[in-house]
């Protein structure tokens, strides 16, 4: 049996997730439930869990802090999210979650969710952590959105993606809106502005700089895109360290 941990800070949350987990009918146990992501993580050491199932948004410790400090364990990460916050659990990607749940979360979607995560653990069980079984233990979005990551700085299109993971363009189109919430173009819009938004505050590169940097030769056009997600230009966010509210939906 492979033990769970549920964290959430609302219990009629953590209530529905155990539901769900637990119509599945699979090998699966929860051994804890936790109100923040500092619960979860003293519950995986003090469980020797397999996979944590985590809200975005938590007190003390929220699922981002909590994907990050996961990233060097043997237990996983699926996070839970609304859909008004989903696109702040993209910034998990480079801690390597498992994968994203919408709320509410239907028994199907866990079943799925959790039978894709098991055939990964037993692919890896079987054959150790080489590269090949890696890319396999990724489902076909993460490896997409992981050749996302890598690449920003290219002229990145669904037909490239698509090639990568053996699927026709559009159904890969469809598979991507339809597991993330959005279309794939916008997705790579949105991990460049991230991408963006950390070196403008972590870095004294130019504008001019990051915008090469992020595949754009047009400083003008990235910063009116910028400007469009965030609600400020560049260098307002720079000058800001970050702190300015965005507007709602980014």
């Amino acid at each position: 049996m492979y033990k769970i941990i549920l964290a959430d800070d609302e219990k009629w949350v953590r209530v529905v997730l155990r539901k769900a987990v637990e119509q599945t009918k699979l090998p699966v146990t929860i051994v804890q439930e936790c109100a923040n992501g500092l619960e979860a993580l003293d519950a995986v050491q003090k469980h020797a869990a397999d996979l944590v199932i985590s809200d975005v948004k938590m007190p003390i410790m929220d699922g981002i802090g909590l994907a990050e400090q996961m990233a060097a364990m043997t237990a996983n990460l699926v996070l839970v999210s609304g859909y008004d916050d989903f696109q702040f659990a993209q910034k998990a990607i480079r801690y390597g979650v498992k994968d994203y749940l919408l709320k509410p979360v239907e028994t199907e979607a866990m079943a799925d969710c959790l039978e894709r995560w098991i055939q990964s653990r037993a692919l890896l069980a079987a054959g150790g952590m080489s590269g090949s079984l890696e890319t396999a233990e990724m489902s076909v979005i993460e490896q997409v959105q992981q050749f996302v990551a890598a690449n920003l700085a290219k002229d990145i299109t669904l037909t490239d993606a698509a090639a990568l993971v053996h699927l026709n363009p559009s159904y890969l189109s469809q598979l991507f809106k339809q597991q993330t919430g959005g279309k794939f173009v916008d997705y790579v819009i949105l991990m460049r502005m991230e991408e963006a938004k950390r070196l403008l505050i972590k870095t004294s590169l130019r504008v001019s700089e990051i915008a090469e940097r992020l595949g754009y030769g047009d400083i003008a056009y990235f910063s009116n895109t910028f400007k469009k997600l965030t609600g400020s230009s560049p260098l307002e966010y720079r000058k800001s360290g970050g702190k300015l509210q965005e507007p709602k939906g980014t």
